[in-house]
């Protein structure tokens, strides 16, 4: 799971960034010191785990959490304050955690996660149509899946590259794209990048190959890419 830490205390960060490094499946993407930062990453990044302070400055993680609420990603709160637990199980997060926190309780917290993150993929259709439709200039195209390469993020539109040399653009953003697309088959490996696992032909170094387009991986997201792919 992709991971964003938000506190403005520096110590509770490390402290979080050290516990996350004891479960391997846990991937740090950025640390925040405040909810408006951590606003910004979530609308550039793909994150599924929040650790989330509740007293920071300007925008309070119980503000952040009903921004989010009924979206990705899931919260667990860290706080050193206990009064706020009715207020944050009312949000639906997974979890609340109190400071100092201990190494077991953290990943007891990471399970909750992860049972949350299993019942929802279970809930999701797992086959993926043979054919999507979108809107290029005002006109409706139907593309084939298996022919998706990549969607790329150009601004305000997404660039989809097919086999073939074929692209179409759409006005969208690559976040909106991303969560209507099935993991399965589709990994975000960049900011700007969203591929199709099936077309990756080679890695060389930071770059992916999918028939003969050249595309790049960014450090932040080249652990979940390697989870995804299937070594010998």
């Amino acid at each position: 799971m992709n991971c964003l830490i938000v506190d403005d205390n520096k110590i509770f960060r490390l402290l979080i960034k050290k516990l996350l490094s004891m479960d391997t499946s846990l991937t740090l993407v950025a640390e925040c010191e405040d909810a408006i930062e951590a606003h910004q990453q979530i609308t550039e990044n793909k994150i599924d785990l929040i650790f989330l302070d509740i007293l920071m400055p300007g925008m309070s993680g119980l503000e952040l959490a009903k921004i989010l609420e009924d979206k990705p990603p899931l919260i667990i709160f860290t706080t050193s304050i206990a009064e706020h637990a009715v207020e944050a199980f009312s949000l639906n997060v997974v979890d609340f955690l109190l400071k100092p926190i201990s190494a077991a309780r953290f990943l007891k917290a990471i399970e909750k996660a992860k049972a949350t993150v299993s019942r929802n993929q279970a809930n999701q259709e797992v086959n993926f149509p043979e054919f999507i439709f979108i809107r290029d200039s005002n006109i409706v195209r139907r593309v084939k899946v298996i022919d998706i390469l990549y969607f790329e993020a150009i601004g305000d539109y997404v660039k989809i590259q097919l086999v073939g040399n074929v692209d179409y653009s759409i006005h969208s953003s690559l976040k909106n794209i991303e969560h209507k697309l099935p993991q399965q088959f589709f990994l975000r490996i960049h900011r700007s990048f969203i591929i199709s696992l099936s077309k990756i032909d080679g890695i060389e170094g930071k770059t992916l190959i999918l028939d003969k387009h050249l595309v790049p991986v960014s450090d932040s997201y080249r652990a979940n890419l390697n989870k995804s792919m299937k070594f010998l």
